[in-house]
């Protein structure tokens, strides 16, 4: 298998403001290129794109191409089952949402310090080898936000699992919360390959400030920011495939075209990459990865990552001007969604994060600077 997978997270949109509103034609053009480059690996999950993202799969994928021809991995996150029987009622509609007829790989989603207890109470671990077993799922695994610690726990108790999918990117490797490099190393000990998520953190490495991009630029004239962070994640011996959300066609043909014959970083490369990611922790005010799982729900309708983003880069002045042209995009945007002043506080952001963001705490922040 080819080092890179297709993530069905972040597909293209007709309205960037609409996240139903994915552009299905331009979604199967992307999956045929793809294939033809020969790469087979897809990533979806239950709530991808406002819930749309299976239903995609079935209209650009496995309607249109030989089951045998790509890999499909989807998930069970803890957010949408409450009983052992919602567990069948969420991964049969899998089946149906996708018209795969089986999973290659299928992941109990999203496992850290407060959802872990649930999987067990369930006996989901359990579940997953009963539908192995019954020929529905091929490869199981889950994938993990918390520490080295529990993660070594986890799989100390369930060795069956046979994949972990883990956070790793140049900004996060020494990172003492994520702790990509130690969850990394565990994962290794116990023998599981892994499956990298959040390659370029959300698009934070695809879109580096002018001096930093300078750097890669100056090393690797023919290369994007976003392949210097999905060779470095693709680099470690152990990782079996490096996920890219796509959300264009020129993004496709970029990441396929230096991972068709995937060179790992070298030494010099390696050390370029961290002296980057030292000057570019220093510039993001808030960490987000634009997951977008912090706005289903929110009875606010607030545009959290997207206020984030506008945020983090009016931070990056180096002067804080009393006005950018962020102004007018968060304006346009509250026409919209709800403002960051109309955060209750609620909390429900806070407990589906998967980087644990203080996001209330945030919000209020950005309130301060652009609601005015």
């Amino acid at each position: 298998m080819k080092k890179l997978g297709f993530g069905l997270m972040r597909l293209p949109l007709l309205d960037p403001n609409d996240a139903d509103s994915i552009d299905i034609e331009q979604v199967k053009k992307m999956v045929d290129v793809f294939l033809q480059r020969g790469f087979t690996y897809f990533d979806t999950a239950w709530m991808y794109c406002n819930f749309n993202s299976e239903s995609i799969v079935k209209t650009a994928l496995t309607e249109r191409h030989p089951r045998e021809s790509f890999t499909l991995a989807t998930k069970l996150h803890d957010a949408f089952f409450h009983s052992m029987e919602d567990r069948d009622k969420v991964f049969y509609a899998q089946l149906e949402k996708t018209g795969a007829g089986y999973f290659d790989y299928y992941l109990l989603h999203g496992i850290e310090s407060g959802t872990y207890p649930k999987y067990e109470e369930f006996d989901c671990f359990n579940w997953l080898l009963q539908k192995k077993e019954m020929g529905l799922v091929r490869h199981a695994g889950f994938s993990y936000h918390d520490n080295a610690e529990l993660l070594d726990e986890i799989l100390t108790k369930h060795p069956e699992m046979e994949f972990v999918q883990l956070q790793m990117n140049y900004l996060d490797w020494d990172s003492e919360w994520i702790q990509s490099r130690a969850c990394y190393e565990v994962a290794t000990k116990h023998g599981k390959p892994v499956i990298v998520m959040e390659p370029v953190k959300g698009g934070t490495l695809s879109s580096l400030p002018e001096d930093m991009d300078a750097l890669l630029k100056a090393k690797r004239p023919d290369m994007s920011a976003s392949s210097w962070a999905v060779r470095f994640a693709a680099t470690p011996e152990n990782v079996m495939v490096v996920l890219s959300g796509m959300s264009n066609m020129e993004q496709l043909m970029d990441n396929t075209c230096y991972m068709q014959d995937f060179v790992p970083l070298d030494d010099a490369e390696q050390a370029l990459v961290k002296q980057v990611a030292d000057r570019l922790r220093q510039s993001i005010a808030i960490p987000c990865t634009g997951c977008a799982y912090c706005t289903t729900g929110c009875p606010q309708r607030i545009a959290i990552p997207q206020y984030f983003s506008l945020y983090n880069d009016d931070m990056r002045e180096t002067v804080v001007k009393p006005w950018t042209a962020n102004f007018p995009r968060y304006a346009d945007l509250a026409k919209k969604f709800g403002k960051a002043a109309d955060c209750i506080g609620c909390g429900q952001c806070e407990s589906v994060c998967p980087q644990h963001l203080p996001i209330i705490s945030h919000l209020h922040s950005v309130s301060e600077r652009f609601d005015r």
